[in-house]
């Protein structure tokens, strides 16, 4: 694979060259250039276009992949290409396929299955056997076989004492626990956001406290064990305060907060359009902007897409039967750059997607310089597009952003000797 991204704005923030226009000569999945002009050679393919930026690849960290088992949501192969379709080199893939991933063997099944696609899986392994909330699982098997964290992903850790069990169990090896807060014995039956519009609307709320108070033990425990805590997908002021109040005291727990969150309230969900229902609930405005002021002073340290794909059945329904969740992959840098842009600049959204995600579980950034391996993205900040189903490159459609307009389009993602490009600048194909 040879390319020359020509005439390029390259954002790297601790690079001499950021925010300046270059070329990178790329060979055989090397960068073996940088310079401010380079004479192309035959061999290579242009890449070439107006506002064009690169920045290391991003990574995106916790996403549904659905297989092994429900395939019908989602494979490898589709999840793969929604990432690259995003901007992203690397995900986290969450445990909840069937079988779960809980065991060494799933995480090589993970890992062997996806050696030929243009993005690196990180498994994150199962804390408990098939995700039950009962019977801790082999962690330290699954950390030696590559596992980054550990996480019952979808599915809370309800047991306070499981959980410090957990926490106990991976300082042994530096090991991470990751939970995302729901008390359910709080939020049971719970359908949106508690709040003014649930009330309007007739509708069964999830009560902010049921985070908060899961949030808070998670904590205390965390202070008992002096272990590593990461708490998944927050979404109330109160989660934030009291994670601010955690950092100062120094324990070592970081947290990610999903985009739509960031972007839309719980007003979204009057028209009770399913594809707004998602876990945790889009919340009321004063959180929305407690979650920015959180990123903003790096109390929150990633922004993830919250990828939940489901099949037609699941969410083509009456609001109180749909599942919770929406595929997000695609849009997720898109929605930021357009929704965002006045809050956090380029150069914060690329350390946000490319480097505090992989720093959350101590992953190894890549660097764009010369004899570093390709890991790269390139996209356009000021593109006017609308997102269309044609677009989707999951094998679901859960998504409110159908006929949404955008600025800012990636054009594709570089992995070494692998490469995706969704843009007719290589003829939409993968090289």
């Amino acid at each position: 694979m040879n390319l020359l991204l020509k005439d390029i704005t390259l954002i790297e923030p601790d690079n001499p060259l950021n925010g300046q226009q270059v070329c990178i000569e790329i060979s055989d999945g090397i960068i073996t250039k940088i310079a401010t002009e380079i004479v192309k050679q035959p061999s290579h393919k242009t890449i070439e276009g107006n506002d064009l930026h690169v920045s290391i690849g991003w990574m995106d960290i916790g996403v549904q992949i659905g297989e092994p088992g429900l395939e019908h949501r989602e494979n490898m192969e589709h999840v793969a290409k929604a990432a690259n379709a995003g901007g992203f080199s690397a995900i986290a893939s969450l445990p909840n396929t069937l079988p779960v991933v809980d065991s060494k063997s799933g995480v090589q099944f993970v890992q062997q299955n996806t050696q030929h696609i243009p993005v690196q899986f990180y498994p994150i392994g199962a804390i408990t056997k098939q995700t039950a909330g009962k019977e801790i699982s082999e962690m330290m098997d699954m950390k030696k076989a590559g596992a980054i964290a550990f996480s019952d992903g979808t599915h809370p850790i309800q047991h306070a004492g499981l959980m410090l069990r957990a926490l106990q169990y991976v300082k042994a090896f530096d090991g991470i626990v990751m939970n995302q807060p729901n008390d359910l014995s709080i939020s049971k039956g719970g359908q949106m956001h508690e709040g003014y519009w649930s009330t309007l609307m007739g509708t069964k709320g999830l009560p902010a406290v049921a985070e908060e108070m899961m949030v808070r033990r998670d904590i205390d425990l965390l202070r008992y064990t002096q272990s590593r805590l990461h708490i998944s997908n927050i979404s109330t002021a109160g989660s934030v305060d009291i994670i601010r109040k955690a950092k100062t005291e120094g324990l070592n727990v970081t947290c990610s907060v999903p985009f739509m969150n960031l972007i839309l309230d719980d007003s979204e969900v009057q028209g009770f359009d399913s594809n707004y229902k998602v876990m945790p609930p889009l919340r009321a405005e004063n959180d929305r902007n407690a979650l920015i002021a959180g990123l903003k002073d790096g109390t929150v340290d990633a922004i993830t897409s919250n990828h939940m794909p489901w099949d037609q059945e699941s969410k083509a329904l009456e609001f109180n039967y749909a599942e919770f969740g929406a595929i997000g992959l695609e849009t997720v840098f898109a929605a930021c750059n357009t929704y965002l842009s006045d809050v956090f600049s380029i150069d914060e959204l690329v350390l946000m997607f490319g480097y505090q995600s992989r720093d959350v579980f101590n992953i190894k950034v890549p660097s764009i310089n010369e004899g570093e391996k390709a890991n790269l993205t390139i996209f356009d900040t000021t593109k006017e597009w609308t997102f269309e189903k044609s677009d989707i490159h999951s094998k679901s459609n859960n998504t409110p952003f159908i006929g949404e307009s955008f600025n800012g389009k990636v054009i594709g993602v570089i992995n070494g000797e692998k490469a995706s490009f969704m843009n007719t600048l290589l003829e939409n194909r993968s090289i």
